[in-house]
């Protein structure tokens, strides 16, 4: 008799212990945590100064690790750029998403793959953006070299997110514009086919309709590829991209869709483009973020995602 009670206040003592640890867990925070390696600009809306905010916005841990330092981003005539390189090397810390965009030098993304190889997890989330051109050209710091290494950093990632000029320069192509929807498609089963599961291509041109322009994308454990399109405003600012990636990030970090990410994703940086456009101002300074940030967490309206 006295086994069975003293088993009796056991069970008790252990279903009272499970109850108050859970019962603990909702009084902390659950923020997950995404290493941002990108580079830092003193002047300007883009890379770090973009990607914090919107993530943090969306509730996230984000943490830095800069590639360079900059007084201003480099579409300013001048700037001051302090390379980090070797600092990179120095830094430790457990992540559960990364977040990769702006790379200097082959080494960086040499660091940037270790980094990746040695805190990977089963549930991390390796989203890169391959910052190599725009417009059919790449830009003047990106050398051959620079592309080789960058389609080893994409064979790392889960998310690959590159513009119509990179898609064909990780695939060595000559790039083209009139490109039919099959053509989009097959473009991206070959970027697949190199390791990332999710594509998304962005700023595809609209045939016959230059006032529109358009995402692509398709997961290979989907199989359905799907379009957003959105009207084309005549005006560029420098660190859309960074924005555009960071809310694709953030999006399905939080458990939408394909489609509604990059739903999400269109629609603030149309948003914030609208929101600047209206304004005489510097375009280099980027679009206002602070603006549209509070509509990250404004439930999506209505969706304009199409499968093709």
């Amino acid at each position: 008799m006295l086994d069975v009670l003293r088993s009796g206040i056991f069970r008790n003592l252990e279903n009272y212990r499970s109850q108050k640890e859970v019962f603990d867990m909702r009084f902390q925070p659950n923020f997950r945590r995404i290493a941002a390696i990108h580079d830092l600009s003193g002047i300007g809306r883009t890379s770090l100064m973009a990607v914090i905010p919107i993530l943090s916005t969306m509730g996230f841990n984000v943490c830095p690790l800069p590639t360079a330092i900059l007084s201003n981003h480099s579409q300013y005539p001048d700037f001051s750029f302090l390379d980090l390189t070797e600092e990179m090397k120095k830094r430790e810390v457990r992540v559960l998403r990364v977040i990769g965009k702006y790379m200097g030098s082959p080494r960086q993304i040499e660091i940037v793959c270790g980094f990746i190889e040695r805190f990977r997890r089963d549930e991390t989330l390796v989203v890169v953006d391959p910052v190599l051109g725009d417009n059919g050209h790449l830009y003047s710091k990106m050398t051959q070299e620079m592309v080789e290494q960058m389609r080893r950093l994409a064979r790392r990632a889960d998310v690959l997110t590159p513009n119509l000029t990179e898609a064909f320069a990780l695939l060595a192509r000559p790039y083209k514009t009139d490109c039919t929807t099959e053509e989009l498609k097959d473009l991206i089963a070959e970027l697949s086919e190199m390791g990332p599961d999710t594509v998304i291509i962005t700023g595809v041109p609209v045939p016959g309709q230059s006032g529109l322009t358009s995402v692509i994308a398709r997961s290979k454990s989907d199989l359905r590829t799907w379009k957003v399109t959105c009207p084309y405003l005549p005006a560029h600012y420098p660190g859309t991209g960074d924005s555009f990636t960071s809310v694709i990030t953030g999006s399905l970090l939080q458990g939408d869709s394909l489609p509604i990410a990059l739903d999400r994703a269109a629609q603030f940086i149309l948003q914030g483009i609208r929101s600047t456009f209206g304004y005489k101002m510097d375009n280099r300074d980027g679009i206002l973020l602070e603006r549209v940030l509070p509509n990250l967490n404004t439930p999506i309206q209505a969706a304009t995602y199409e499968l093709i």
